[in-house]
């Protein structure tokens, strides 16, 4: 089985290239899992737990109360417990992604992975429930026993036909949402999609001719969502390992027979002549091309075995050009992500108290999905998929995945359907006031990375990774390149970055290196930089040995002679060290500055502070260009900047003289004529009170600030502090604004995940207009 050996674990010794069984991925994803705590799930409370006041109303004496409370009336148990947004993912590990069954322990990364998602893309706290029994009988009396702790089951990776025993006595059994991912999540994905193909394509689902090949639990949920939404029963046709799906076949189990149907037909190519729809459950290239041609005019193909579909839309293609395709590929258009349904599907579930998820909740959740498809697509989320704009037709029949309209698009068809069907506990009262609290339930950091990570897809720019013999620059360099966000450059020596390169498990070609010292253009870089220094005390020989032996200044270098787009560094020196190199080449943008920039994501609110780095005391007109950089770096993140100066004083109360150079800030920026809000001097929490006009009628702010510009990089650190470490808040940068290239400066030894990050920006390129 793949492991690192416990002496690469315990040690943290280099990985072995020798030991072929670990793979530079499978590497990745195994110290994912263990640092710098092993998995990917942990529990923080809701209340304050500071004081024993807090202790004693959180247990003994004061959980009595909702003890008794309970107690009388059952359904209370939501209103004062976390009951209603809890949901367990239970598995036995019989059929774990498409490796198996190796057992419920091997199955707790994927349970626990499952679990994120549920929190990442619908805010349900999740938790994986490993069950050591494989027999039906016992596996149901398990989790009988403790499920309604929860407010959910999602059932996941137990094989067929088990799981459809398992999931029938389980819904029939607990009053509580019941759900088997792996049949009704790619069903409700698939029948959004063939909603809309047959729109595409002029057809009526009544009248659609379907052939379904794989009769696992995911192909005949698919099959049976189908035909809850038109598809008639004479119009199907499945096919398993065995061929057709006759009527009369013998070794049929109960579930299968019932989709048999009067035919001839034996095989695949025979069930799929002149057929108007062919949905894949089943392999890698179990479609031939004679399949696909075939088909009828306008075929529609959902080749849905992963990892390898059954049919590429390349090889599609190459047969004929009028097909629709959908796969389960995020390298492809028309993705079949369960991620699109299972959060929301449970989000509305939960929301209303639901006590199943109903065949009618599963139809609104897949009409949901096909209407969104439809609508407008916001530039935001074209952007985020690489700048293409999206537009409904053929290659968009599915909403993708990072679509920030699910959270509030799904749920509530959802929750309306469990309330029409009568299988809610309570209704929604104001679907326009649920609709809102849903869209603020959206992780804003994960939102924001994701904007960038996938906007820099479109257009890959090519970044220096300055310290390029470092294996944790190595192995950014080589996650930046190998996920596709750009070209990563190496400036190291090359005997001994291919040296660690080995050390790590990769090829000793994986990655771009060039040599500071062997450059063929080395001399063109002495030649610019001594022209640029040398009446600031620099002599020829000084710039020659510095472009030979600063990687920062020849990776500047790179980036000022257009040899390279950006650039990443920081890792092995002190910032301020690194930031005087980097002056030494390039210059801030004409008119500004360079400025240091954070966002800072604490209990649902993002907030941009500047500068946070760079300048330690500046002055008034250095506060104005401040001002300037970080709102434009606002914009660049799609947010609109309401920025306030903040003091320890409110417009001019208490006053003093720290205070006046903030009021000559905002006088520059009167006289200037921005286009964006600004206030000041304010105190933090005058800065970001809802109310403030209360007190102070005239600020110009129409919304709480979301931009903090600070009078001195010491408070902005202490506040940024400050705030990740008591107020648990999650913090991006700082990003490097306002210098005529992108640069990005890594804190000194920051982690793989640290440095593609900042690459990612360097990419994306604050400075640049948004548009």
């Amino acid at each position: 089985m793949l492991a690192i050996p416990s002496y690469y674990r315990d040690t943290g010794m280099p990985l072995d290239p020798k030991d072929k069984s670990l793979g530079a991925f499978d590497v990745e994803a195994l110290r994912f899992h263990m640092r710098p705590q092993p998995g990917k799930l942990a529990l923080a409370p809701t209340k304050p737990m500071a004081t024993q006041r807090d202790l004693a109303l959180a247990y003994s004496p004061g959980v009595a109360a909702p003890v008794r409370a309970i107690a009388e009336d059952p359904d209370s148990v939501y209103d004062y417990t976390s009951k209603g947004n809890m949901v367990a993912v239970v598995s036995n590990g019989t059929a774990i992604l498409g490796l198996g069954d190796l057992g419920p322990a091997a199955s707790k990364p994927v349970m626990e992975g499952k679990a994120v998602l549920f929190k990442r893309f619908a805010d349900i706290d999740a938790f994986d429930v490993e069950v050591e029994y494989t027999d039906p009988d016992q596996f149901i009396e398990c989790v009988r026993g403790f499920g309604n702790s929860f407010g959910g089951i999602n059932l996941e990776d137990i094989k067929a036909p088990e799981c459809f025993e398992i999931e029938r006595r389980l819904r029939d059994e607990l009053d509580i949402p019941v759900f088997h991912d792996d049949q009704h999540g790619t069903a409700i994905i698939a029948a959004a999609g063939l909603i809309n193909a047959c729109d595409i394509t002029g057809r009526k689902l009544e009248d659609l001719k379907v052939v379904l090949c794989g009769a696992g639990a995911a192909g005949l949920s698919v099959l049976e969502l189908i035909k809850s939404i038109g598809v008639r029963d004479e119009n199907t046709t499945v096919v398993d390992i065995d061929g057709v799906v006759y009527s009369g076949r013998p070794g049929l189990h109960e579930r299968l027979a019932r989709h048999a149907v009067e035919t001839d037909k034996r095989t695949l190519i025979e069930a799929c002549e002149g057929a108007d729809c062919l949905l894949g459950l089943s392999a890698a290239g179990v479609f031939t091309k004679e399949i696909v041609a075939s088909l009828a005019k306008d075929p529609i193909i959902f080749a849905m075995a992963n990892p390898t579909p059954e049919i590429t839309p390349e090889e599609v293609k190459h047969v004929r050009d009028d097909a629709i395709m959908a796969t389960g590929r995020s390298d492809y258009p028309n993705q079949v992500n369960n991620v699109l349904g299972f959060p929301y599907i449970f989000r509305g579930a939960l929301d209303v108290r639901a006590r199943t998820i109903n065949e009618d909740m599963k139809v609104a959740a897949a009409r949901a999905l096909a209407a969104l498809a439809r609508e407008d697509v916001p530039d935001e989320v074209s952007e985020a998929y690489g700048g293409d704009r999206l537009q409904y037709g053929r290659n968009y029949i599915i909403p993708t995945p990072f679509d920030p309209r699910l959270i509030h698009w799904i749920p509530p068809f959802v929750a309306e359907a469990a309330v029409k069907s009568g299988v809610a506990r309570r209704p929604i009262d104001d679907v326009e006031a649920y609709r809102h609290r849903l869209a603020r339930r959206l992780d804003p950091s994960a939102s924001m990375q994701q904007r960038v990570t996938t906007a820099i897809r479109k257009a890959p720019r090519r970044i220096v990774f300055a310290e390029g013999e470092e294996p944790a620059v190595i192995r950014a360099a080589y996650a930046f390149e190998s996920q596709g966000l750009g070209k990563a450059i190496l400036v190291a020596r090359e005997d001994v970055a291919r040296a660690n390169m080995r050390e790590l498990g990769l090829p000793d070609d994986a990655l771009e290196i060039c040599n500071a010292r062997l450059s063929e253009h080395n001399a063109d870089y002495a030649d610019f930089l001594y022209s640029k220094l040398q009446r600031q005390g620099f002599l020829r020989r000084d710039v020659q040995r510095r472009v030979n032996n600063d990687r920062n200044i020849f990776s500047a270098c790179m980036l000022k002679m257009g040899h390279a787009d950006g650039m990443v560094t920081g890792v092995t020196r002190h910032s301020n060290v690194v930031m005087r190199d980097v002056r030494l080449v390039l210059d801030p943008l004409e008119g500004g500055r360079a400025v240091g920039v954070a966002a800072a994501i604490a209990n649902g609110r993002t907030f941009l502070m500047g500068d946070v780095s760079v300048t330690e005391f500046p002055d008034a007109e250095g506060l104005a260009e401040i001002a300037i950089a970080t709102a434009k770096a606002t914009r660049r993140f799609k947010v609109e900047p309401h920025l306030a100066f903040l003091s320890y004083s409110s417009f001019g109360n208490p006053p003093g003289e720290r205070t006046e150079k903030i009021q000559e800030a905002v006088r520059i920026l009167d006289s200037m004529g921005v286009d964006f809000e600004y206030e000041g001097e304010m105190a933090a929490d005058v800065a970001l009170d809802l109310n403030h006009h209360e007190l102070y009628p005239f600020s110009r702010l129409s919304e709480p600030a979301n931009v903090l510009i600070m009078p001195a990089v010491h408070s902005a650190s202490i506040a940024l502090r400050l705030l990740k470490a008591a107020g648990g808040a999650t913090v991006i940068g700082p990003m490097l604004v306002g210098l005529e290239k992108p640069v990005q400066i890594a804190r000194l030894g920051a982690n793989v995940t640290d440095i593609v990050n900042l690459a990612s920006i360097a990419a994306y390129d604050l400075n640049k207009e948004d548009s």
